[in-house]
């Protein structure tokens, strides 16, 4: 498989400052990000810097949109695994793959982005033959996770830490939690959400206890919904208007 088929292309920029997180994971990605500016400084002192990074929790709370924040920060060029295509290989073929991801992410200094990496994990399960075959994708994954370049940056993202190998999850030297954000924390995300609309289109009834992607959705939803109204509306005004002239 060509490693171009590997990777999906998101050139997205997404400034660190419009992610919402909790201030103790933003206080630890702001200090990641520091970390790689002074990469050379703290490696003079003997000191390793985290390259591993593991994102889990809720769906549609900000894991995807954090890794683009911390790429774009340090000015990497993001790689994503497309896990469409790993998941189609055999497990040979996907250690293979992986392999050529990882290698590449080392020679571009750049943002390895593993989604849904449980996938990996629970891929092939269904009899013995497979799990010997999983067990050796894993030892696979601990490697390269081990010996990963400290130029580059790895990070992971999963809706199920449970489901992941403990060996794995020990890898990551930081380990970021997401969860569905409380009351204030999505009026907040409302109010920057409907800040670049007209004040007529503003005022919608909020939602609560959703993520921020479903915040997003539901409020844009509504908002395009009074936008074809007021389109409809003036339509329907012209017509008559044109009717008694």
């Amino acid at each position: 498989m060509n490693i171009t088929d590997l990777i999906i292309k998101d050139k997205e920029h997404i400034p660190l400052e419009e992610v919402f997180l909790e201030d103790s994971a933003r206080s630890e990605v702001e200090q990641l990000i520091k970390e790689h500016y002074y990469l050379d400084e703290l490696k003079s002192y003997g000191l390793p810097v985290n390259n591993k990074v593991l994102l889990h929790g809720d769906s549609g709370c900000g894991k995807t949109t954090t890794a683009k924040a911390i790429a774009a920060a340090l000015g990497k060029p993001l790689l994503i695994l497309n896990v469409s295509n790993i998941v189609n290989a055999r497990i040979g073929e996907t250690s293979q793959n992986i392999r050529m991801l990882f290698d590449k992410a080392a020679r571009d200094k750049a943002v390895l982005f593993l989604d849904e990496f449980d996938q990996i994990g629970v891929m092939r399960s269904t009899d013995d033959k497979d799990v010997g075959e999983m067990r050796r994708l894993v030892n696979s994954l601990i490697q390269l996770i081990d010996y990963f370049s400290e130029n580059a940056l790895l990070i992971c993202a999963t809706n199920h830490i449970d489901m992941l190998d403990t060996a794995l999850v020990r890898r990551f030297q930081l380990r970021l939690s997401f969860r569905n954000p409380d009351a204030s924390v999505l009026d907040n995300y409302y109010d920057s959400l409907l800040a670049v609309f007209p004040d007529r289109l503003r005022s919608i009834t909020r939602r609560y206890g959703v993520s921020f992607a479903e915040a997003k959705d539901y409020a844009l939803t509504i908002i395009k919904a009074n936008v074809i109204a007021e389109l409809e509306c003036r339509q329907v005004i012209g017509e008559q208007h044109s009717q008694t002239s």
